[in-house]
C-alpha cells in the first residue's frame, strides 16, 4: 500500500511541476508563432485578382484587411520596446507580394519583440501610443492577447471574403 501511494503522489506531482514551468512568454510567443502561419496561409489562398474584392462597397478590400493586420501588429507589438527595427507598412500596397511580405515582417517583428520579453516584462505596463484609446493602460502580456484578438476578428471576416469568392479557407480543408 505504501508504493502504491507513493506512486500515485509521484503522478500527481507531474502536473504541477509542469505548471510551475509555463511561461506567460514561451506561451505568448507559441501563440504569435501559430497565428502567423494560420494568416499567411489565408492570405495565400485567395488568388491576387481578389485581393481587390470587397464584400460590401464600405469594408475594406481582401488586400486592405490584410495590411490592417500588419499595421495593427507593428504599432501593437512596438508597445513592448522591442530593439528590432519596426518594419513600414506600405498600407497603400495592392500587389499579393507585396502584402504577403508586409504580413509576414509584422509578424517577425512581433516575435523579435516576443523573444526580447521575460515573464517578468511581460507583466509590466507597456508603452504608450496614439492607440491607448482602445485599452488604455495595460501590461504588456494584455498587449499581446488584444493584437491576437484583434488578428482573429480579421481572420473571421477573410473567411467569409473566401467563402463569397468560391474558396475554402486554409483551416477547414482538412474536413
Amino acid at each position: 500500500m505504501k508504493k502504491l501511494l507513493t506512486v500515485l503522489l509521484a503522478a500527481l506531482a507531474v502536473p504541477v511541476a509542469n505548471a510551475q514551468n509555463a511561461s506567460i512568454r514561451d506561451g505568448a510567443l507559441q501563440d504569435w508563432t501559430r497565428l502567423k502561419d494560420t494568416m499567411m496561409k489565408i492570405s495565400d489562398a485567395m488568388p491576387e485578382e481578389k485581393f481587390s474584392f470587397r464584400a460590401t462597397p464600405p469594408e475594406r478590400t481582401f488586400g486592405e484587411q490584410i495590411l490592417h493586420v500588419a499595421e495593427a501588429n507593428v504599432v501593437q507589438m512596438g508597445r513592448l520596446e522591442s530593439k528590432a527595427a519596426a518594419p513600414v507598412v506600405n498600407v497603400k500596397a495592392t500587389s499579393k507580394a507585396e502584402i504577403l511580405k508586409a504580413l509576414a515582417d509584422s509578424f517577425d517583428f512581433g516575435t523579435a519583440a516576443l523573444n526580447q520579453q521575460t515573464d517578468e516584462s511581460m507583466l509590466r505596463t507597456a508603452a504608450t501610443t496614439r492607440f491607448d484609446r482602445f485599452m488604455g493602460a495595460s501590461t504588456r502580456a494584455r498587449v499581446v492577447y488584444y493584437v491576437i484578438g484583434h488578428t482573429w476578428d480579421i481572420y473571421g471576416q477573410m473567411v467569409v471574403y473566401l467563402r463569397l469568392n468560391g474558396f475554402t479557407p486554409p483551416a477547414s480543408q482538412r474536413f
